[in-house]
């Protein structure tokens, strides 16, 4: 997902592999893609990095939908916010479990691990 369109978006009409003449869509993103491993950041990067990651994707969601058709669906109340909320917990939740079997795994031995902080 990007959050602008590319000259590289459209669609041609040509023969399938199997020779039936179709439509298709075709999407070549902008090639200019960069990132960086996350293994080899130190400590202190991790975090402005992944809160990069996640303003860009929050603004290519953001551009990807009709604002007055989304804020129609959500209505006025709060019952989206509050489920939203309780989502993040169980999801953090989940996460905080899974680093525990995962450092569990690793100190028993029965993944290899390196330890990059």
């Amino acid at each position: 997902m990007q959050a602008a369109g590319d000259v590289f978006l459209g669609w041609l009409a040509g023969d399938g592999l199997d020779g039936v003449r179709r439509d298709f869509y075709v999407r070549q993103l902008w090639d200019g893609k960069g990132s960086f491993d996350p293994a080899r950041m130190k400590g202190d990067r991790f975090g402005a990095y992944a809160a990069l990651c996640g303003a860009a994707l929050a603004r290519a969601h953001a551009r990807s939908g009709d604002p007055v058709a989304l804020a129609a669906y959500l209505g006025r109340g709060d019952a989206f916010d509050r489920a939203m909320e309780a989502f993040a917990g169980r999801y953090a939740d989940q996460n905080d479990e899974d680093f525990a079997a995962l450092e569990a795994a690793a100190d028993a031995g029965r993944i290899p691990a390196t330890d990059v902080r």
